[in-house]
């Protein structure tokens, strides 16, 4: 099976910009703080996928199947008492 592209990581602890352009988001790593709280991750202002997290929990994998969601214009991530790890690509 050939390898669709070189995948990257890119981590923030606020809300910003993943990444701008077209790309694939293949997975995340979401680490919760000590209240509750979510991550939205949009594509040019649409939201594609939204987690809630739990005051005090650990950090989860969130992987996502087959090739990824496909983001047309960039990503950006609304992050609300949680960082993240975005893998892209």
């Amino acid at each position: 099976m050939a390898q669709q592209t070189d995948v990257k990581a890119k981590s923030l602890g606020s809300s910003g910009v993943i990444f701008e352009g077209r790309t694939r988001v293949k997975g995340m790593i979401i680490a919760p703080t000590s209240s509750a709280g979510n991550v939205t991750i949009a594509d040019g202002g649409t939201n594609v996928f939204a987690v809630q997290t739990v005051a005090n929990g650990e950090a989860f994998n969130a992987l996502i199947p087959a090739d990824g969601i496909l983001f047309s214009t960039n990503v950006t991530v609304t992050l609300v008492n949680t960082s993240v790890t975005v893998f892209y690509g």
